[in-house]
């Protein structure tokens, strides 16, 4: 047989599609650590795009307690939890986590993943196994994750679960859609913060709605996390909520500066997950450095140095809310460190992150499938690390970006 095999044409011709759309994305090798700044291809760049909120991910003592970790344990856990790979400082990890949520989830337990991927696949795919085939109905907020939205459709498949989605904004409309649900299992799904606009969910009514309509709320915290709350622990902490019917979910791997994910619920629920929650059961346990590195991250999360890293955040939102302003583009209000400014096009946007990388910054176009057609955007995020003298320096450069663009978009 000569030529492209079948397979072979369909991938190229669906890649040159994208190539035409300007929706193909690259990958850029960064060859330092985590940090404001990036060396990528010998050049340093001024990096407002990483989800190291807390400026952790670099920082000496969480190293030093991956190193203390892997001298103690190793660096690999050997199997799956249920066989061999649970170790003490799994077991520690897990304990502190839930004491991060007590006040908030009566007889709060939690279970560590090695990504808030499997985290959301495991604990939605498992809690809608308590019903019987056909039995159970989930309500997902439009503008979830990608990793909800393939745990809600691996859930339909799997257990003929009942999916209708939802705008978060409009909480009204949930209501009217569950209140006449009579499934014996009703899962609402949501972000607590949305990763592409740096929205809330508005919690405490969702929390309403689950209540009357006796319902489960499951809230992925990926970007709440460490950031949001006096102490750090998140949106159940930030808004003051507590229900034995929450399922908080955070990621390990943004504020928290290392890597992995939890589900933290009443105890019964995980116990449920580490009996039903295959991406749980098969899933061989992250290496117990991680755990150990991560109870040195979530000491300073919720002690001095976290309480002055979260000031940091807010100042700086503080000074992109007061200085920075578009004439053509419109900059999304945030109350979190995800700043996104929406260009519409994809030409536009990515016309101005090559613009931003000449002038040595690296802020990603951000463009569909992630965000809605017509929506291209560039996701700006603060980190802790970020000296003010930096945001003001991007904020000019925006500035000035802004115009460049519209004049090529015009010529």
């Amino acid at each position: 047989m000569t030529g492209s095999f079948n397979a072979l044409k369909l991938v190229e011709d669906q890649i040159t599609d994208l190539e035409l759309q300007l929706l193909k994305r690259q990958l850029r090798v960064t060859e330092s650590a985590c940090d404001t700044t990036a060396l990528v291809g010998n050049r340093l760049l001024n990096t407002f795009c990483s989800n190291d909120y807390l400026g952790l991910a670099n920082h000496p003592k969480i190293i030093d307690g991956l190193m203390e970790g892997a001298k103690k344990y190793g660096v690999g856990s050997g199997a799956s939890h249920l066989i061999s790979g649970h170790n003490v400082a799994h077991d520690h990890l897990e304990k502190k986590l839930a004491s991060f949520q007590a006040s908030h989830i009566p007889k709060a337990r939690a279970l560590f993943f090695s990504t808030g991927y499997l985290a959301n696949l495991a604990a939605i795919t498992g809690l809608v196994r308590l019903a019987p085939s056909g039995g159970a109905s989930i309500y997902s907020a439009k503008l979830n994750h990608a990793s909800l939205i393939d745990g809600v459709r691996l859930a339909s498949v799997q257990n003929n679960a009942a999916v209708t989605l939802f705008d978060h904004t409009q909480p009204a409309s949930l209501l009217s859609s569950i209140k006449n649900d009579v499934r014996p299992l009703k899962l609402i799904v949501v972000d607590g913060v949305f990763s592409m606009d740096g929205d809330l969910a508005p919690v405490k009514e969702l929390l309403r709605i689950a209540e009357q309509s006796d319902a489960l709320l499951l809230i992925d915290d990926a970007h709440g996390f460490g950031v949001l709350g006096k102490n750090g622990h998140g949106i159940l902490e930030q808004e003051n909520i507590s229900s034995d019917r929450i399922i908080y979910i955070g990621t390990l791997g943004k504020a928290a500066g290392v890597s992995g994910a939890f589900v933290c619920a009443k105890d019964q629920f995980i116990e449920w997950l580490i009996q039903k929650g295959r991406p749980y059961i098969y899933s061989t346990a992250t290496p117990p450095a991680i755990a150990h590195a991560l109870l040195k991250s979530l000491e300073i999360i919720e002690g001095d140095e976290g309480k002055e890293r979260r000031a940091q955040l807010y100042r700086l939102i503080q000074i992109w809310q007061d200085e920075m302003s578009f004439t053509q583009w419109t900059k999304v209000s945030s109350c979190t460190p995800i700043q996104p400014v929406v260009l519409g096009s994809n030409a536009n946007a990515l016309m101005a992150a090559k613009l931003l990388d000449e002038a040595s910054y690296w802020i990603p176009a951000i463009r569909p499938p992630t965000v809605p057609p017509g929506s291209a955007r560039l996701r700006v995020t603060f980190s802790a690390s970020h000296r003010e003298e930096d945001l003001y320096q991007l904020i000019k450069t925006l500035k000035t970006i802004e115009q460049q663009v519209m004049d090529k978009a015009s010529s």
